[in-house]
C-alpha cells in the first residue's frame, strides 16, 4: 500500500476540504452560512479573488464545504472561511471555532465518504451523489473545475458507485421512505385524496416527500424558517411553498406531516396537534418527525387521531428480517479505504511522468550526440553515452556523499532499487 501520507510531499496540488458539517458544527450555523444553489457560483467567484481557481462549493442540510485543489493550504482556508463568514453575516473567528479543514489524504478519504453517503445524519441517504454531481456541474461550468480536481470528482464517483453496489447501505433511506409511504396508505388508502405539510427542507422528510408524490399524494406544501429555502424546494418538487406563521392552518389542512427542519430553536407543540385534530374533527393525522435532532415534543405521541414515527421507528420497520446495518457500514469503510489507497497509489505515479519525461529527452539528447561524436564506431559511441550519463550523477553523488551521511544514504538505497544493483553484483 502507498504511504498516504508521503504521497502528499512536495510542491504539487494537493487536495482540501475546508467547510462546517453536522458534527463540527450547530444547526444555527450551518443555517446563518447556507448557500442557495442559484448562488453557488457567486461565492466561488469572490474566492476566485483570493487565488482559488479549483474548488466545488456543497451545501446541504448537513454540510456547507468547499472541495478543492491547492499549492496553499492555509491561503485556501483563509479564503473559504471568509467568504462564508460574509455570507453568513459572522465574524471569521465566531465560524473558524466551528469549521474543519483536511488535506491530502485526509481529504481525499473525507470527500468520498461524503460522496457515499456514509458521512450524512442518515447514512445512506441516495439524494447526496446527486447534491455533489450538481455542486460539481454548476463549478466546472463556471470553470472552477481542471484536470486534478475532475480526477478527484471521477473518483468519488466510482468510490460511491462501489459503496452502492456492493453493499446494501443505501436501502436503508429509501426503504424508510417506503415505509412511511405504506403506512401513509395503511392509515389513509388512496393517497390522491391526501394533503401533506413539509416543515423544513432535511433531507430524509425531501426524500419521503418525493415517494409520497409519486404514490399519487394530491398536493404539497412546503414552509421553512427561511422562505428562499422553501420556495427553492418547492420549485424541484413543483409543490407549493408556504408561509411558515401559517403552520398552525396548514397542520388543519394536512392529513401528512413530515417534519425536517432540525432545528434546536422550533419544537412541533402538542397543543398545535391536538387544536388542529379537533378542527378536523379528530380525522387522523400522519406525522413523521425526520429532524435531526428531533422537530417533536415527546409529549406529541400521546395525542390520540395522531400516528407519530421517527426516523428510528422506520428504520426499525424498513430493517426488519433484514441484515444489520453496522455490517454494511463496516464494509462500505473498507471499500472507501481501497479507493483512497489506489486515488493516492495512482497520484503518486502519475506525479513521476514530467520527471521521466524529462530524463528520457535528456537521453536521447546524449545518445544522438554520442552517435555523432562516435563516428559510426558503435564502441566508442556507447562508451561515449555511458560517460556522459554518468558524469553529472557522478559528481552530485560524491557532493552529498561529502556533506551528508543520511542523505547519501538514502540516495544509494534509491540508486539499488532503481536499478536494481544489488541483483546485478554477480553480472560480469
Amino acid at each position: 500500500m502507498t504511504d498516504t501520507a508521503s504521497a502528499f510531499e512536495g510542491p504539487l496540488p494537493r487536495p482540501i476540504v475546508v467547510g462546517v458539517n453536522h458534527h463540527s458544527s450547530t444547526m444555527m450555523m450551518r443555517d446563518r452560512i447556507f448557500v442557495e444553489e442559484q448562488n453557488l457560483t457567486v461565492l466561488l467567484s469572490k474566492m476566485e479573488d483570493d487565488g482559488i481557481d479549483q474548488a466545488v462549493l456543497l451545501a446541504t442540510c448537513d454540510r456547507v464545504e468547499v472541495i478543492g485543489i491547492t499549492i496553499d493550504p492555509s491561503a485556501f482556508e483563509a479564503a473559504v472561511i471568509q467568504a462564508l463568514a460574509e455570507e453568513g453575516e459572522c465574524s471569521v473567528d465566531e465560524l473558524k471555532e466551528q469549521t474543519y479543514t483536511l488535506t491530502d489524504a485526509k481529504a481525499v478519504a473525507h470527500f468520498f465518504s461524503v460522496t457515499a453517503s456514509l458521512d450524512s445524519l442518515m447514512v445512506g441517504d441516495p439524494q447526496v451523489l446527486d447534491q455533489v454531481k450538481r455542486a460539481h456541474r454548476l463549478a466546472r461550468n463556471a470553470g472552477f473545475v481542471k484536470a486534478q480536481l475532475e480526477t478527484l470528482m471521477q473518483a468519488a464517483y466510482s468510490a460511491a458507485k462501489r459503496v452502492r453496489t456492493e453493499t446494501k447501505i443505501g436501502e436503508g433511506p429509501v426503504g424508510m421512505a417506503a415505509s412511511a409511504v405504506q403506512i401513509a396508505r395503511d392509515v389513509f388508502g388512496e393517497l390522491s385524496r391526501c394533503n401533506a405539510l413539509l416543515i423544513g427542507t432535511g433531507d430524509m422528510g425531501e426524500l419521503i416527500a418525493q415517494d409520497l408524490l409519486k404514490a399519487g399524494l394530491c398536493k404539497l406544501t412546503i414552509i421553512h424558517q427561511r422562505e428562499d429555502r422553501a420556495m427553492g424546494l418547492a420549485r424541484e418538487l413543483d409543490a407549493i411553498a408556504g408561509d411558515f406563521e401559517d403552520l398552525d392552518r396548514l397542520l388543519c389542512e394536512s392529513d401528512i406531516v413530515l417534519s425536517a427542519l432540525g432545528s434546536r430553536n422550533f419544537r412541533l407543540q402538542k397543543s398545535s396537534v391536538v387544536a388542529a385534530l379537533k378542527k378536523r374533527r379528530f380525522k387522523p393525522l400522519f406525522i413523521v418527525d425526520a429532524g435531526v435532532p428531533r422537530d417533536l415534543e415527546p409529549d406529541v405521541e400521546e395525542v390520540d387521531e395522531a400516528f407519530v414515527y421517527g426516523l428510528g421507528d422506520l428504520e426499525q420497520v424498513a430493517l426488519k428480517g433484514r441484515a444489520g446495518r453496522e455490517l454494511e457500514l463496516s464494509q462500505a469503510q473498507k471499500i472507501i479505504e481501497h479507493e483512497v489507497s489506489h486515488f493516492v497509489k495512482n497520484r503518486a505515479e502519475r506525479a513521476t511522468v514530467p520527471a521521466l519525461t524529462k530524463l528520457r529527452m535528456h537521453f536521447e539528447h546524449e545518445r544522438a550526440q554520442a552517435l555523432v561524436d562516435g563516428a559510426g564506431d558503435a564502441e566508442k559511441s556507447t562508451r561515449l553515452l555511458i560517460g556522459r550519463l554518468l558524469r553529472g550523477p557522478s559528481e552530485a553523488m560524491r557532493k552529498i556523499a561529502g556533506q551528508d551521511e543520511v542523505a547519501w544514504a538514502k540516495l544509494e538505497y534509491a540508486l539499488e532499487k532503481l536499478f536494481d544493483l544489488k541483483n546485478n553484483e554477480d553480472k560480469p
